[in-house]
């Protein structure tokens, strides 16, 4: 996962942004009667981690954008593909001076209008191997594609995976991919999973609250083995999923943390170590094969394999309440008084539900620097947002669910966003009610 970015946009860039911020296709739910994905052989997996980690030692400790241990480790994952009957693509750019490669592979057959992508960032740091960083995700993807394989699995979905490079040096190749995704291939991509991080020695079960659809798939995963999940947060807009997300592809993905601490009620109910780091090893030469927390990257390769089979099967969509919405720009002015758009809701009986789904889709070049706000038609105030001065992502494009139980439906909602600090603007682009 990389660090926290600098705040920096160019032009070029906020415009290929809002070129590509077009609607996409939601997430289909699939029917009861997917296939039940493979079980995922842990020690296949930590196979392929041996290999990322003999690649390292062999090529001055790292696997990092530029070095000859980056291209060995795509090299190993594509030969391994390719045997499996793959189509496999390198796509090279360059950063800093040196070319980088994404790996793409395409399993046979799928609705080709109807694309599941699953990805991880394949690079290190300098400073290290890498091998939770993002060796765990590169193998359990790997490992989950070759099941694929071995299963023959005919998806109703087209089914792509991805390994990306120089992730660690601010997205550039997930976001490479995405800036030159013609708009009509982009419009296919019913959905982007990303695994970044999920053997952490001290791990915590994170679950991106992105698409709910995908959220759920996994949610419901780990309620089967009785294990709770929180929402991911240390990582957000930090992973190769926030170039996806930006360009309005439903993502998801799961995470077991990296520098933050596990506080003592996360050690009551997932075990480790309260007080210390979920994994003290990040960006460091210490991120070895050593550094893995066995019984995390099972579970979670096994969560892989099951969302990949359960997304990429049926046509189903889930189903959707009453909606009311408003899709005409307001400008969002840098550090300023807070603006708001609003929604009338007529028709409706009672009170509001106790799952009140907001949706939102606010464009902004720094959204650390948005405060978020529900308003009833009474004026009661529901916090969707805090600011937050490390979030230096890209627009908040998400679906926050708030129980307005004790409010009365019909009137008018409002959607009140404040900037509370300077050199960034944006706007909200439209934002909806589903009831």
């Amino acid at each position: 996962m990389r660090p926290v970015r600098l705040r920096s946009f160019s032009a070029a860039a906020l415009a290929v942004a809002a070129l590509l911020a077009t609607a996409a296709p939601a997430v289909q739910a699939a029917p009861a009667a997917a296939a039940a994905a493979p079980d995922i052989s842990l020690a296949n997996v930590k196979a392929h981690l041996t290999q990322l980690q003999s690649i390292a030692t062999a090529n001055g400790g790292n696997r990092a954008h530029g070095r000859a241990g980056y291209k060995a480790s795509v090299d190993y994952v594509k030969a391994k593909l390719d045997a499996a009957g793959y189509t496999t693509t390198l796509q090279q750019f360059t950063s800093g001076g040196a070319t980088g490669y994404n790996l793409i592979a395409d399993w046979p057959g799928g609705d080709p209008n109807q694309v599941l992508m699953a990805g991880s960032h394949l690079d290190s740091v300098s400073s290290g191997a890498g091998i939770n960083d993002n060796g765990s995700g590169s193998a359990a993807v790997l490992e989950t594609a070759l099941a694929v394989s071995r299963a023959g699995l005919a998806p109703d979905k087209h089914l792509r995976f991805a390994w990306w490079g120089a992730e660690e040096l601010g997205l550039v190749g997930s976001k490479y991919y995405v800036n030159n995704l013609a708009t009509t291939e982009r419009s296919k991509l019913s959905g982007y999973l990303n695994f970044d991080m999920i053997g952490s020695p001290n791990a915590g079960y994170f679950v991106y609250d992105d698409d709910p659809v995908i959220e759920q798939t996994f949610k419901d995963y780990y309620a089967g083995l009785s294990i709770p999940t929180e929402i991911e947060t240390e990582g957000d807009g930090r992973s190769d999923h926030a170039p996806f997300k930006s360009a309005g592809v439903p993502v998801g993905g799961l995470f077991t943390g990296a520098s933050n601490t596990k506080s003592s009620a996360q050690a009551q109910k997932w075990g480790g170590t309260a007080g210390q780091a979920f994994d003290r090893c990040y960006h460091s030469s210490c991120d070895t094969t050593a550094n893995i927390n066995d019984t995390a990257l099972d579970r979670n390769s096994d969560a892989v394999a099951h969302a990949v089979w359960t997304l990429s099967a049926g046509t189903v969509t889930p189903p959707t309440g009453t909606v009311f919405s408003n899709a005409a720009n307001v400008n969002v002015p840098d550090n300023a008084a807070a603006v708001t758009s609003s929604v009338a809701v007529t028709g409706r009986t009672g009170n509001a539900p106790s799952a009140l789904k907001v949706g939102v889709d606010i464009k902004h070049t720094y959204r650390g620097d948005l405060v978020v706000d529900l308003l009833a038609p009474d004026g009661t105030a529901y916090r969707l947002k805090n600011s937050s001065s490390s979030d230096s992502a890209d627009n908040v494009i998400t679906t926050y669910t708030v129980d307005a139980s004790s409010e009365t439906a019909n009137g008018t909602w409002k959607l009140q966003v404040r900037d509370v600090a300077a050199q960034d603007t944006g706007y909200i682009d439209s934002w909806q009610l589903t009831f």
